[in-house]
């Protein structure tokens, strides 16, 4: 919807407006505050924190110079970024976002949300000018420093909590995921922690805890309460108003009631992608995917911002791409006759296991970072027609070792623990490969096959198919207990087991094409549209379609937050 309009009778006026409450919008919203302006966030949602809250948190920021990224420079970025980054990308985005991050990281730091290294690898480790320090995330909040304001925050996905309870930061995830020696004391401190907190327990269920995603935006938020920064909920974008050649406010739905809120110098569009959008994922994506694979809040991220832009003439890119993440579904334990998502970012990459398509062949090297897996998947789709959804094949002792989506090893949950209901129909299980073949309808010889040439390859410690384990990405995710090679490891303990894999994703990575300041450019010519300014997923991903590394998503979307309220802000002093 577009308001033309001479006269709008408004019944909020801001200097900013900013759409969506993500991490990018409340940078953009805190620092418009700080640079002398009136700033208003608001949320379609009963629940504040977008995509953010849910997600790890992490940021991807070259030379931040935080301690540990000692060594980082930002010609070793560009160098890295030039090898990897592909599509629809442009020089001046990705430099802007090199250029810039390492201000925006020192100035969250003078605010108080400091930013601490995640040693992790960047997701093409073999390439010049790589490192494994550009991943950083915010330190731990307590709860109850946010009062009222943790209770309307969107809670924690299930992979980030353990039983969907406990509070995991990245270490303890890895700790429960590959269990490491010691990780029952470190499951111990953590039940002891929870339920010794008896005060809060009288409070909620919930873990006082925030780590990841929920720390970056509990610090954030605390920041906009520290500057009275209005934060309106179950506000919906439903247009934007144009007027005199400029965006000049947004029109909303407010508790379902229709009303406009003036921006008397910039609108910021930062309310996620189109991955929840059914109809768009039909019209954009390359592959028929289903928004329920999608591991972005549900119903969260419909498009909205993008819709909008387009009806006032602003262009689009990157439309056909998604920051791709597999994932499984399980049936949820909280709505009934519904199933609910889980991710699968480290489960394949564990020995004992392999991932095929729905012929039996393997695809894809599967210790690769998972939105390779993902363009994988669709290459195999494109070539073959038998990939989306494709198959991880495990045996008993992958099973007693690692997690597989939503299941714990069973160690924890043993089989007899597994509902009567997911037995082949989520999960499959099979006393030889053949048998299992035959439920999950792939041809049992084929299977066979293909699990006898990974045995070979396990033995030797070289998969001479797809080179699982020969980079420093693959190894990092590797079991060190396992040789020759800690990513390989042979299929051949029974019972055998079988999991659907859905092409998931974390959000898409098309949007509103902007430029290096973050204005959203015009379809018809390529200049910026005056006023409105696109962030995060609700404007092309500077990268095009790739994914650098762990945090590529919330970096870029912090960064241009930054940039784009110091740009209206430098415009509005100019009068």
């Amino acid at each position: 919807m577009v308001v033309k309009q001479e006269a709008v009778a408004a019944k909020a006026v801001f200097d900013v407006v900013v759409v969506g409450s993500g991490a990018g919008g409340l940078v953009a919203a805190v620092r418009a505050a700080d640079l002398g302006l009136s700033a208003i966030v608001i949320e379609k949602e009963h629940r504040y924190g977008g995509t953010s809250a849910t997600s790890g948190g992490f940021v991807w920021i070259p030379n931040h110079g935080r301690p540990g990224n000692e060594g980082d420079t930002r010609e070793a970025a560009l160098t890295y970024l030039s090898r990897v980054c592909q599509g629809d990308f442009r020089q001046d985005r990705v430099e802007a976002c090199v250029d810039r991050g390492p201000e925006m990281v020192r100035y969250l730091d003078e605010i108080g949300i400091a930013l601490d290294v995640i040693p992790f690898p960047d997701y093409f480790r073999d390439e010049p000018g790589a490192t494994d320090s550009r991943m950083i995330g915010a330190r731990e909040l307590d709860a109850k420093e946010l009062g009222e304001q943790f209770f309307t925050m969107r809670e924690t996905f299930p992979a980030f909590r353990l039983f969907n309870r406990y509070t995991l930061d990245l270490m303890q995830a890895f700790a429960f995921a590959q269990r490491p020696r010691g990780w029952q004391w470190v499951a111990a401190k953590m039940f002891a922690r929870y339920w010794l907190d008896l005060g809060w327990r009288r409070l909620t269920w919930r873990d006082r805890r925030l780590a990841l995603g929920a720390a970056l935006i509990g610090r954030l938020r605390k920041a906009m309460l520290e500057r009275d920064i209005p934060l309106w909920l179950d506000t919906k974008l439903t247009g934007l108003i144009e007027r005199d050649g400029k965006i000049a406010g947004v029109c909303v739905a407010r508790h379902g009631v229709a009303m406009t809120i003036e921006a008397r110098h910039g609108v910021i569009l930062a309310a996620g992608g189109f991955e929840q959008n059914q109809e768009m994922r039909d019209r954009y994506l390359p592959v028929r995917t289903d928004a329920r694979w999608s591991q972005s809040p549900k119903g969260a991220n419909m498009g909205e911002a993008i819709v909008a832009g387009e009806s006032i003439g602003a262009a689009t890119e990157s439309m056909d791409c998604c920051w791709w993440a597999p994932s499984m579904q399980l049936p949820s334990r909280e709505v009934a006759n519904s199933d609910a998502v889980h991710q699968m970012w480290l489960d394949h990459k564990h020995p004992h296991s392999l991932c095929v398509n729905r012929l039996g062949l393997r695809f894809v090297n599967e210790g690769g970072a998972y939105d390779r897996f993902g363009l994988a998947m669709i290459e195999d789709q494109k070539r073959t027609g038998a990939n989306i959804p494709c198959w991880m094949i495990f045996d008993a002792t992958y099973r007693k070792l690692y997690t597989a989506g939503g299941i714990l090893p069973s160690t924890v949950v043993p089989d007899r623990r597994i509902p009567r209901d997911w037995w082949d129909q989520y999960l499959y299980r099979a006393g030889s490969i053949e048998e299992l073949a035959g439920k999950i309808d792939i041809d049992p010889a084929t299977l066979a096959g293909t699990v006898a040439r990974m045995n070979e390859f396990a033995h030797t410690g070289v998969d001479l198919d797809f080179g699982r384990g020969q980079s420093s990405y693959d190894k990092f995710f590797g079991d060190p207990r396992h040789g020759p090679n800690p990513c390989l490891g042979p299929l051949d303990k029974a019972p055998f087991y079988a999991i659907r894999v859905d092409l998931g994703d974390l959000g898409g990575k098309g949007g509103l094409k902007a430029d290096a300041a973050g204005r959203v450019l015009d379809r018809a010519n390529d200049r910026p549209i005056e006023g409105l300014y696109a962030i995060g997923n609700s404007s092309g991903a500077p990268w095009g379609n790739a994914y650098p590394g762990g945090g590529s998503t919330l970096g870029p979307a912090t960064v241009f937050g930054f940039i784009a309220a110091g740009h209206i802000a430098r415009r509005a002093n100019m009068g």
